[in-house]
């Protein structure tokens, strides 16, 4: 098997000229893709693709990118596909990023130029102990780096340009997909299955060296509706019930210690407020709801509404309304139906010369959702560390062992199929 190697380090030369094009997505957009911006990085996507000779590139209208590197073996293997999204997070200014190498990070704290408060300190981030005499990547101070997930975006892109260089490689039928809106939880909503014309996939959007993950959370948001009763408030004695307050007491009635995100890790899950508004007559709060079984969710939206209904009984002329909608589920109830899928994904990590660690994802991807729509779908490792922040860093040999990773995924389907 031939081996992925950076020459002239045209896979961190790809990531800073993706991360350098600002694609952060807009949860309150109604359209598709939420902020037109993004197109900006899907043409260029599309551009390179071309020029490596993937020549059905295209973007479509909705901002989806689609391409076909062609089988090159006269095996009949299924068709895969690796999966990148292509905004970044509302969280944190995707603006005017200004990446930086770090090159032979020797264990010392980061302190990021145009921010000097801005610091990534090796006593909090314990994967920097690995990656002494790497290149790590991060942003200057001011925005975040957007690794999540340019970096998985730049790995699959420089899979793609060695796969369509070195043809005594070979693969069967590989799709390309690049997503929009991923982080607003909108990342597959106009994904059309047909042209992608897969049988699977990987997406590629992890977190540490080797990881591979084959479980996430279940998924609901909830929107809570409180109808108080408003009136002059110099004559309110007796008559109004503030929906602001009442609303304020459900949230402070709900637990501190446990099922929050800050109280909780590994398998618990939580509900958590994320937005509140409102006036006196009408106030809403929405929630999003997280577990890993379908079971335990249904418990939490039962526990909300409980404690909806508590606090209710104590204003009678006011009502409420809760709505819980599904928004994904565990990927791991598809996937453990196709156990080779992971298998495959754990082999080719070993064969990059990496430990596969095999583990759930406290969150979701892309994949939650294509494996549900009939696509099972793990996520590989990008490298992406401290995503969402400023702090956010990426390192270049890790990206370089998930290329590999991506290759060696193509080759084991082909060997044994």
């Amino acid at each position: 098997m031939s081996t992925y190697v950076n020459l002239n380090q045209s896979l961190e030369q790809r990531f800073i000229k993706y991360a350098k094009i600002d694609t952060q997505s807009d949860p309150n957009s109604p359209t598709c893709p939420s902020t037109l911006k993004q197109k900006n990085l899907g043409k260029v996507l599309v551009q390179e693709l071309l020029e490596i000779g993937v020549y059905d590139a295209e973007i479509d209208d909705n901002g989806y990118v689609y391409g076909t590197i062609p089988s090159n073996t006269h095996k009949s293997l299924p068709v895969i596909f690796f999966c990148s999204h292509m905004d970044t997070s509302p969280d944190c200014s995707g603006e005017n990023v200004k990446p930086i190498i770090h090159n032979h990070y020797q264990g010392q704290d980061l302190i990021l130029p145009d921010d000097h408060q801005i610091v990534i300190k090796l006593s909090e981030h314990k994967d920097l102990e690995q990656q002494i005499g790497n290149d790590i990547i991060t942003a200057s101070g001011t925005t975040l780096l957007g690794a999540d997930n340019k970096a998985g975006l730049a790995e699959i892109m420089e899979a793609a340009a060695f796969l369509m260089k070195n043809p005594e490689v070979k693969h069967g039928t590989i799709k390309l997909l690049f997503t929009p809106d991923e982080e607003i939880g909108r990342g597959v909503d106009k994904v059309d299955l047909k042209k992608l014309g897969a049988d699977f996939g990987y997406t590629i959007d992890g977190e540490t060296l080797g990881s591979i993950e084959d479980e996430t959370f279940s998924a609901d948001g909830a929107t809570l509706k409180i109808y108080g009763v408003s009136t002059h408030p110099g004559f309110a004695k007796g008559k109004m019930e503030s929906a602001i307050k009442i609303l304020a007491q459900i949230l402070d009635s709900l637990p501190k210690d446990t099922l929050t995100p800050e109280t909780t890790h590994q398998k618990e899950g939580f509900i958590h407020p994320v937005s509140i508004t409102g006036q006196v007559e009408e106030a809403e709060a929405l929630f999003i709801i997280r577990d890993f079984t379908d079971e335990q969710l249904a418990e939490h939206s039962q526990f909300l509404e409980e404690t909806v209904r508590n606090v209710m009984a104590n204003y009678p002329k006011s009502t409420y309304q809760l709505t819980v909608k599904a928004q994904y589920r565990n990927m791991k109830q598809v996937l453990d139906q196709h156990p080779k899928i992971v298998q495959y994904g754990v082999e080719a990590i070993e064969r990059a010369g990496v430990v596969p660690k095999q583990q759930s994802i406290r969150g979701g991807t892309d994949g939650s959702r294509l494996s549900y729509m009939g696509l099972p779908c793990p996520n590989i490792f990008a490298g992406e560390h401290a995503f969402h922040s400023k702090q956010e860093w990426v390192s270049v040999q890790d990206m370089e062992k998930a290329v590999q990773t991506i290759i060696n995924i193509a080759c084991i389907w082909e060997e044994k199929g």
